[in-house]
């Protein structure tokens, strides 16, 4: 799971406790479904405990008039408590609670908001009227509470989405809410909702990440590494119309100096072949230092899924870039190149690599072997020799099969 999802679960959990992040931030070990499972656990005993209490005020509901209540528990009940209340309220009287939601201010739904067990929100959910959730939503990010929308996030029907969209300008709003949504499948459902209702809002949405601030930038990517492949494809297209070199090279060494390089190259692995090539092309690739703290950050790294992004745009660069992202891979000292001939056979990388190596003189391409030689499974030799005779590359890569045996 994205490092970046780590970070955003961390915050969320210090929220949760009213605590500093760096109370928590040793935490981070643990990871994003373990963070996740710790905070959803803690929040379920948060509401069980006092459950029975508001079970009771629910019982008071069917009893009086919404239309006459509502007003004064708005003057007298703090929030806090009326979004404690709520999510009983919400599973004993769905409708009823509907019918409240209509009723509510918007600044008061979004100062109880964060007290309202999210377990019920997905029970009533479906239910909801879109404009009341829309005004509330438009006040959280007044507010810039966007860990609270977040939250709820998970719950939101294909309308309400639409509904959202359409009734919130704020982009960076949106970016950053999306940045503490946990699942990449519902990120996705949304994202994808968002594109087939309004295929502008996705270029606003990037371009305002682009040219936004480190952390704006880093929730962007938090948000698009994590989305369908398909929909990533749509998003790289976004991203380069409406950027420059200039600004695409700055958000690459943004990402990269901030320790994101993995999310990076994970969306990067999904982009077009015209996408990539523009990439491939930016004279960011051209700084020495950058690329070895790429190839040093991914070999930190366990996810398999990001070294496909790297051979993508590697394969499509210059030889001198291509070679010094090679020379990268040898200098390492965590055994990168055996790794890399393990990943190139279970994701289905060695047409990239060895296409790559091919363009190389022989004293990089036996450099590359050595290291191998002696690390290779006996499925990543039959994967090698495979891919050599299916790209008919056994005479432009004689010095590597050399060194191999």
């Amino acid at each position: 799971m994205s490092e970046l999802v780590t970070r955003a679960q961390i915050t969320l959990l210090a929220r949760q406790l009213h605590v500093p992040e760096d109370r928590v931030a040793h935490l981070e070990r643990l990871g994003a479904k373990k963070l996740k499972d710790l905070r959803e656990a803690m929040s379920h005993v948060m509401f069980d405990d006092n459950a029975d209490v508001f079970r009771r005020v629910s019982m008071l509901v069917p009893i009086v008039p919404l239309p006459i209540v509502m007003p004064i528990v708005q003057r007298v009940c703090p929030p806090e408590m009326a979004g404690r209340a709520a999510g009983a309220i919400a599973v004993a009287h769905p409708k009823k609670s509907v019918s409240a939601l209509t009723l509510v201010k918007p600044e008061y739904g979004a100062s109880a908001a964060p007290f309202v067990d999210p377990r019920a929100v997905e029970k009533i959910a479906h239910l909801a009227p879109h404009p009341p959730v829309v005004a509330i939503a438009k006040e959280l990010f007044k507010r810039r509470d966007y860990f609270t929308g977040g939250l709820f996030v998970d719950a939101a029907t294909p309308e309400l989405i639409k509904a959202v969209e359409a009734g919130i300008d704020d982009d960076e709003g949106m970016i950053r809410t999306g940045a503490y949504v946990y699942s990449g499948e519902v990120i996705s459902n949304i994202v994808r909702v968002i594109i087939e209702a309004s295929p502008d809002r996705i270029g606003r949405l990037v371009g305002t990440a682009a040219n936004g601030p480190t952390d704006l930038r880093l929730a962007s990517l938090s948000v698009l590494s994590r989305i369908h492949p398909e929909l990533i494809a749509i998003a790289a297209e976004a991203l380069v119309d409406v950027t420059d070199e200039a600004l695409l090279a700055d958000l690459f060494r943004t990402y990269v100096a901030e320790g994101a390089a993995a999310e990076l190259f994970r969306f990067i692995g999904h982009m077009t072949p015209a996408t990539l090539d523009i990439l491939a092309a930016n004279s960011v690739l051209q700084d020495q230092a950058l690329l070895e703290t790429v190839v040093r950050d991914l070999a930190a790294n366990s996810d398999e899924g990001m070294w496909k992004g790297l051979l993508e745009v590697a394969e499509r660069a210059d030889t001198t870039i291509q070679y010094r992202i090679l020379a990268a891979f040898i200098s390492t000292e965590e055994g990168l190149p055996a790794r890399l001939a393990h990943a190139a056979t279970r994701q289905h990388l060695w047409p990239l690599l060895l296409r790559m190596l091919s363009k190389q003189d022989n004293k990089m391409q036996t450099s590359m072997a050595e290291s191998w030689s002696g690390a290779m499974t006996s499925a990543d030799h039959a994967s090698f020799e495979r891919c050599m005779s299916e790209l008919h590359l056994q005479d432009a890569l004689k010095s590597v099969r050399a060194a191999l045996t």
